[in-house]
């Protein structure tokens, strides 16, 4: 049996956690969880998952619940959620938090003893030096949950690191895909919002939109993989089937394939280094798929995608400024205050004015997280 605290529980990779979680009662239990403010989402959650903790965005949320539920203990907020991470009775977090928000427990989980699932993108992106030095000095381990790092991580299992040449992660390109830039001019949220291939959370589907995701997952490998950003490319995909590659030296490549269900990858990364069966109403069938299509990335196209490569390379706060400004503009986005296009406008100006600085503590990446938002913010303001 692996104890498990889902932070994120009612968002889309939480639900399906807790999917793989009810496939298998007798090799997984969630003792915590995180929910955020979907609190009808988490009356539902708590018929069929017993937990003792929980943690909600808003303190009059966990007062109120705790009348309801007199048996689990409520917490609320950042603190609530560095909590959870700190218990000393689980094995392993998943950590299905969306943004910035995700990095604190991230860490508190590894400097407590505990292993991570990581859905959370950004733990990385904005902190990656700090989870690495961290993993390194407590002797834990980080098991992706991205699809795409999955792919990575399963075609890496019994081969050397020193053997391979570059990690291929592929990319759908989003809803609008097909578009050219004159013809984003006048795209909605709700546009953006129709992924053709995964059903994710809004937020991620606006970054898969403007290709800022890609971004991520590309200084996700730089730190998951210990890769070189000389060493990782990116191959657009149209089907979602390849979910990423691994090219070795000897120019073999390997693929690992799926159907678009993020079930699998959540349950390697909770079994490793066992694989158990997975229920699948549609499983892959290549037969039926016929043709598979691959091509280069456009970087004049996706503008945030060679963005995110500049930032990596140069460093320190730069990759903080960028997620704080993207979390700022995509929501922005989705509330109908600024066009699509200047989403990519807001983010290449906040890391273009940026003072670089080196990030040698959590109050750095809060500093670079502060500058991003606020710059981003005001741009927003000045357009409205």
């Amino acid at each position: 049996m692996k104890n498990l605290v889902l932070l994120g529980a009612s968002g889309s990779i939480g639900r399906q956690t807790i999917d793989v979680v009810l496939q298998h009662p007798d090799l997984f239990a969630v003792r915590a969880l995180s929910v955020g403010r979907n609190i009808g989402q988490l009356r539902k959650i708590l018929k069929d998952v017993p937990v003792d903790q929980v943690c909600v965005q808003n303190p009059e949320d966990a007062r109120l619940l705790k009348t309801e539920y007199p048996s689990v203990e409520f917490l609320s907020g950042d603190e609530g959620l560095d909590i959870l991470a700190q218990r000393n009775d689980y094995d392993v977090l998943v950590n299905a938090l969306v943004g910035f928000a995700g990095f604190s427990p991230t860490l508190k989980a590894i400097e407590s003893g505990h292993d991570v699932a990581l859905a959370n993108k950004e733990t990385l992106v904005v902190g990656g030096q700090l989870i690495y030095d961290a993993l390194k000095k407590h002797g834990r381990s980080l098991y992706p949950i991205d699809s795409e790092h999955s792919a990575i991580f399963q075609c890496l299992q019994g081969n050397r690191k020193k053997d391979v040449r570059r990690l291929i992660i592929t990319a759908s390109g989003g809803a609008f895909r097909r578009l050219s830039r004159d013809q984003l001019t006048d795209v909605t949220a709700a546009d953006a919002l129709a992924h053709p291939n995964w059903s994710m959370g809004d937020k991620i589907t606006i970054d898969s939109a403007t290709m800022m995701n890609k971004g991520f997952e590309v200084t996700e490998a730089h730190w998951l993989f210990d890769m070189d950003y000389d060493r990782i490319d990116v191959l657009m995909h149209d089907e979602s089937v390849v979910h990423s590659m691994v090219e070795f030296i000897d120019h073999s490549v390997m693929a690992q394939m799926g159907a678009p269900d993020m079930r699998l990858p959540i349950q390697y990364a909770l079994s490793w280094p066992e694989r158990f069966e997975l229920q699948q109403d549609e499983p892959l069938d290549l037969a039926a798929i016929g043709t598979l299509h691959f091509r280069a990335p456009d970087y004049e196209r996706f503008p945030l995608l060679k963005l995110a490569y500049e930032a990596g390379k140069k460093g320190g706060n730069l990759d903080a400024v960028m997620n704080a400004a993207n979390e700022a503009a995509n929501l922005a986005f989705r509330e109908g205050k600024i066009p699509f296009l200047m989403i990519e406008d807001i983010i290449i100006s906040a890391v273009r004015d940026a003072a670089f600085s080196e990030v040698k503590c959590v109050e750095d990446l809060l500093e670079a997280d502060r500058f991003g938002r606020e710059y981003a913010e005001e741009m927003i303001r000045r357009k409205c």
